[in-house]
């Protein structure tokens, strides 16, 4: 138990529509920053995810120290099980435990939306603004670089 008042409190926490923050990525996709993990105390991180049609995504990776969830809410997203991409539609949930490799990616004719949860609450957010600026800098990396900026962010590429 890790609230252990006799009475409750007042202290939910109010996202309107327009109110989380937005990253733009130079394939159109735009996620929003709905509870980050800095908003929460770190319990979880969740994220919208608006991509237009054909914007790629995520190639199959896997994290070492928090879940990832996905859950499709417009359009279809390629979600990656470890094993196969699975065409997943609205209402569609994927669970990802640490270590399992995973991946998302939008490869149809239609813009497609999910939601992201992280648990506990990691920083992605440092994570998605340091990718969505490279991208918009054209700036590549070395291997190096690139070893080292995703392992900073718990990113393990396959």
């Amino acid at each position: 138990m890790s609230y252990t008042a006799e009475t409750g409190e007042q202290s939910a926490r109010y996202v309107g529509a327009g109110d989380a923050r937005r990253i733009e990525f130079r394939s159109g996709t735009v996620g929003r920053l709905v509870a980050p993990g800095s908003a929460t105390d770190g319990r979880y991180g969740l994220y919208r995810w608006d991509m237009p049609a054909r914007a790629g995504g995520a190639d199959p990776h896997f994290h070492r120290s928090f879940s990832e969830a996905f859950f499709v809410v417009a359009g279809t997203v390629a979600l990656y099980d470890g094993t196969r991409w699975i065409e997943s539609n609205v209402g569609d949930f994927v669970y990802v435990p640490e270590g399992g490799i995973h991946g998302f990616r939008n490869d149809s004719d239609d813009a497609a939306s999910m939601l992201i949860l992280f648990a506990p609450g990691a920083p992605r957010e440092q994570y998605f603004e340091e990718l969505a600026e490279i991208g918009w800098s054209g700036r590549s990396m070395t291997d190096e670089e690139r070893t080292a900026f995703l392992a900073r962010h718990d990113q393990y590429m396959i």
